[in-house]
Parts: structure tokens; sequence; C-alpha cells
């Protein structure tokens, strides 16, 4: 698993752009200033994967853009320590950040084939979250309340149980809408009963699928 000096300088342009692109999180920039996102992708792709594009990884999901992995993990603000819950590891990218970021990350995947290699890759490259196969619709109960929520796929609608699982004072990141775009939000747990809800402008994800695992 290589990290070459040539990769090292092509991800210095890389935050150098998403700085201009208005990512202000010197803790998020550095994250991924640190991580060498080629390792997520097949080796086809190792001379694109330090550009700004989202990449197919297989089982019908891709890599979300870096602009898109940062301005989510920014919006969540982790603190050291945080609990958080990801819905979509995917490649295990986002999942990389929020432990670069020194979180306690839970991670949901559906799909079996990405759920086995994403955890094959973070646990050569020393990252060792908790991973999950299922629905990420269901959250994870048995291990809430969680300090910050993010979700990686494009949800129809806001999973009430998701909600439910936020401490008071939780940070629920989550991008809504149909297959064509979708809204981002940010929804803050208030207090039992109370969310507030603010968005951020229009993104592209790959459906988030409900009760359904392959």
């Amino acid at each position: 698993m290589k990290d070459t000096y040539k990769h090292k300088g092509q991800r210095i342009k890389l935050v150098e752009e998403l700085i201009k692109q208005g990512i202000s999180d010197e803790k998020v920039l550095a994250a991924i200033s640190r991580l060498p996102r080629h390792l997520f992708l097949d080796s086809g792709y190792d001379k694109l994967a330090y550009q700004n594009k989202a990449f197919e990884i297989g089982s019908g999901q891709t890599i979300s853009q870096p602009y898109t992995v940062a301005f989510q993990t920014q919006l969540l603000g982790v603190e050291k320590g945080d609990k958080v819950l990801e819905i979509g590891t995917g490649s295990g990218y986002q999942t990389a950040i929020l432990l670069e970021l020194g979180a306690q990350v839970f991670t949901i995947e559906r799909q079996k084939e990405l759920f086995l290699k994403a955890q094959t890759l973070l646990n050569q490259m020393g990252y060792h979250p908790q991973f999950f196969y299922g629905d990420g619709y269901k959250g994870k109960a048995g291990y809430s309340p969680f300090d910050k929520i993010i979700v990686t796929a494009g949800a129809p609608f806001i999973p009430e149980a998701l909600q439910k699982q936020l401490r008071i004072g939780g940070i629920l990141v989550i991008p809504v809408g149909d297959s064509e775009s979708q809204t981002m939000y940010s929804i803050v747990r208030l207090d039992k009963n109370e969310f507030q809800r603010t968005s951020f402008g229009e993104f592209l994800f790959v459906p988030m699928l409900e009760g359904k695992q392959s």
C-alpha cells in the first residue's frame, strides 16, 4: 500500500482546491491531506484519485467527491471522542476521515461486497471502527445515543429512527431528495421532540435503499 511523494503532492493541490471552494475547517482539511484516497479506489484510478470527482467503486456505489466528503464532515463539526454513526460505509474513505478526526465510529453498509472490502482495507490501514452489515434506515439503537450521525446516500425522507438516536445537542447530516438531486440538511436535536433543520444546497448521491441488503 504505497503512498508516494507524488500522491502527497496531489493531496496538497486537492486541499488548496477545497479551500477555494469554501472548506475552512482546518481539522477536516488536515485529515484529507493525510489520507491516501488512492488506496480506496481500484489501481486503474491511481492517476485520477485526487481529482475532485466521484468514482465508481462497484455494487452500483460511488466514492463521493472530496468536496462532498469535506462539506458533510465540516457540517458535522466532529470533536475528538465523538460517537459517530455513519450510514453507508462504501469504500471506507469517509469512515477513515472521521477516524482521523478522533471520532469513535459505528458504520453500517448494506452491500455485502463493499462491507467486506472496506473492513479488510481499513483494518490493514490500522483503522478499527465498529462495522455492521445491515439496513441504515434503522440505525443502531443499541449503541445510541450518538453525538453525530452522517448519511452518505440520498434519502427520500429523514428516517425518524436516526433522529431518535441522536443525543440532545447532537447533529445529523443527511442529503434528502429523489434520484436526480438531494438537498443537504443539518439537523440538530434541541430536546426530546424538537429538531432544528437547516438546508445547505443541492448535491447528488446514490440512493439510500430501505430494507434492502445484497
